[in-house]
């Protein structure tokens, strides 16, 4: 195995570790198997273009993205004096990329009770094994914390001085200590009150939310310089006690600008004083924890969904046969059990719905725009960009294997099947985002956008099908996830061009024809009940 740099430079310390009870040359031997694995691991922020061939992708070849949102650090960091305003956002910032890049890629590790089936059986101390645990956690966080940070701090070495350069070091590796133990004691209460199930889903949507900011964190870091403003006063009230952003600021204001003042030394006292507090508190709760780590080897009991009237009324409009109504239930269960199905689907989801915004934004910004005349709302379409990829992925599952229990089911053809999944993922995961923006459209441009907003709808009917029909996959849940490359990537890249111009006939027709929009939504609405017959009765 590889004898890493960073065990080399933890060699120094080792003093410390056999002051503190702990079988170092064990400690080193688990870190080092530890490290020696997670060369394998592709990180959450990278998961959607996974490949066999980025097994070895490695952790650190990952950093350049934290480098990237480091940028946006550079203007709190190493420009302007009012330190309580800057370094609160900056810290705001900062231990919320750490935190949900801990939560997301490291839970597996604060979480993993291999450690206690496998090491426990040996001659080896609990203090050490959970040593090994903290160190690792540690090292990887001082890494992504140093590409996050380093810019910004080489950049305030020569604006700010030495003092600065030096308090902000020793806040951030108190920060970094405080994240691992508040995570690890939010953990330990969840477990204590929920089961492991509850655990999972919740670290799953927080990986769905590091990977949708991935997505979005490039209009962040363009605007960061315009949204700045360093002449900002802040001023203190009491609420401002559980800001703890503010905490790690204070102390700038105390020794580089001598404010003396009560809250100044509160919030200084307890940037100090509570990480050293939840760090002693993890330590004392380790083994309340290690017992309810058991409870993730359990899975909960599913809940029997109560028999609704109106639903079923309305799920036998929506699927005809039974055939259908059966699969549609199958596939909204697997949308929303499978964790690999979400984590890759849902960031592009929330992109969808966050786009049409952007431009609204980035437009009403350039330009004054009279909202009740303007076509603006037809940025809706871009909520339509998660179609072809869900309907790509709804092909794959991570239970793949299983699909043999469809040649066991006594059906004809897989026509219910495919047409109940196309239902399902309207339904369950695009039809609320549309139904979302179109009121919030409809506040902004007026009722009269109305038609325009069905033509949307049965537009998004169609391209579904049309998507369908243009993937190579048929039958869904049935391939792994792997099978997805650069191949069936471009042709989802590829089936944005028929959208487009979907999206500019409607404006041709809506800005040319009088009421060219309800004639519009007419004919779709038709065209789409033969095109949903035709299409699924050639597409086996």
């Amino acid at each position: 195995m590889t004898d890493f740099k960073t065990l080399q430079l933890l060699d120094i310390f080792r003093w410390l570790f056999v002051k503190m009870g702990i079988d170092y040359d064990m400690m080193r031997k688990i870190l080092q198997l530890k490290l020696t694995m997670d060369e394998r691991k592709v990180p959450t922020l990278f998961q959607q273009n996974k490949k066999k061939d980025d097994q070895k992708f490695g952790y650190i070849k990952s950093l350049w993205i934290y480098v990237l949102f480091g940028l946006i650090l550079i203007p709190l960091m190493g420009f302007g004096q009012n330190f309580l305003f800057q370094m609160s956002i900056a810290f705001a910032m900062i231990i919320f990329l750490i935190m949900t890049s801990l939560i997301s890629d490291f839970s597996s590790v604060l979480l993993d009770v291999r450690d206690k089936s496998i090491l426990s059986t040996k001659p080896i101390s609990a203090r050490t094994i959970n040593a090994a645990k903290f160190m690792h956690i540690f090292i990887y966080l001082s890494y992504l914390t140093m590409a996050l940070t380093a810019i910004p701090l080489v950049i305030s070495l020569f604006t700010q001085g030495i003092v600065f350069f030096i308090l902000t070091g020793f806040e951030i590796i108190l920060i970094n200590l405080f994240i691992v133990a508040l995570t690890a004691i939010l953990y330990i209460v969840i477990l204590r009150f929920f089961d492991g199930e509850k655990l999972k889903d919740m670290i799953n949507y927080v990986q769905i939310a590091l990977s949708l900011m991935l997505m979005i964190g490039y209009q962040v870091l363009i605007r960061s310089f315009e949204f700045v403003n360093l002449d900002m006063v802040v001023s203190f009230h009491w609420w401002s006690l559980f800001l703890i952003p503010m905490w790690f600021a204070a102390p700038y204001e105390l020794i580089l600008h001598g404010d003396t003042s009560l809250l100044t030394v509160i919030y200084s006292i307890l940037a100090v004083i509570i990480p050293i507090i939840s760090i002693w508190l993890y330590i004392k709760l380790i083994p309340t924890f290690e017992r309810n780590l058991q409870k993730l080897l359990s899975t909960s009991k599913s809940k029997k969904e109560k028999n609704n009237r109106l639903k079923s009324l309305l799920l036998s409009l929506i699927c005809r046969t039974h055939e259908e109504r059966a699969f549609y239930r199958f596939s909204t269960l697997m949308m929303r059990q499978e964790r690999e199905f979400k984590l890759k689907v849902y960031p592009s989801l929330g992109f969808s719905f966050i786009i049409p915004f952007i431009f609204i934004f980035t437009f009403s910004r350039s330009e004054e725009i009279d909202y009740s005349s303007s076509m603006g709302y037809l940025t809706i379409y871009f909520s339509m960009l998660i179609i072809p990829s869900a309907v790509l992925f709804l092909g794959h599952s991570a239970k793949y294997k299983a699909a043999w229990i469809y040649k066991t089911l006594p059906i004809k053809d897989y026509i219910g099947l495919q047409k109940g999944s196309l239902k399902a993922f309207l339904i369950k995961l695009y039809i609320p985002i549309y139904i979302v923006l179109s009121i919030v459209f409809c506040y902004i441009y007026g009722v009269r956008i109305i038609p325009d907003l069905l033509v949307v709808l049965v537009t998004s009917w169609l391209y579904t099908v049309f998507c369908f029909v243009m993937m190579s996959n048929k039958i869904p849940f049935t391939r792994p996830y792997d099978e997805i490359g650069d191949a069936q990537g471009w042709k989802t890249m590829l089936l944005f061009i028929p959208l487009a111009m979907l999206a500019g006939l409607h404006f041709l027709i809506a800005s040319q024809v009088t009421f060219g929009s309800t004639v519009y939504f007419i004919m779709l609405f038709f065209i789409n009940m033969v095109i949903w017959k035709v299409a699924f009765k050639s597409s086996l």
